[in-house]
């Protein structure tokens, strides 16, 4: 598949699927959250396609695995937050397992699409 923008990019429409379902979850928090662990929830799952979406647009390989390494950083960032979310009480443990799946999808593609760069950039 020949991909002419990061819209093509299977990871990226994988992550965009993951904030539009973590966005309601997160509004259900409590009120005194809003500020707090709602809008980290929030912001981390935006930065995930956001940063892949980014690194595409750079002008070098290196750039972009560098991008794809801060979306894998957010995606980490977003795991723990649901975890502590669930702790709390704010989301059951089913909401909590199948958002996780959701993540560990994405980290699976953000790991192949950062190998297979990785891999163009040591070829002679």
């Amino acid at each position: 598949m020949n991909v002419k923008s990061y819209r093509d990019l299977i990871v990226w429409q994988k992550s965009m699927d993951l904030a539009v379902d973590v966005h309601p979850v997160a509004l259900g928090f409590p009120k005194a959250e809003l500020f707090g662990l709602t809008s980290q929830i929030n912001r981390c799952a935006t930065s995930v396609p956001s940063n892949i979406a980014e690194g595409h647009g750079r002008r070098t390989t290196g750039d972009y695995i560098h991008f794809l390494s801060i979306s894998r950083g957010s995606l980490n960032e977003l795991e723990t937050q649901l975890t502590l979310a669930m702790r709390h009480g704010y989301i059951s443990e089913a909401v909590h397992d199948r958002l996780l799946e959701l993540t560990s999808e994405v980290g699976r593609l953000l790991n192949g699409l950062m190998d297979s760069l990785e891999r163009r950039l040591s070829s002679p």
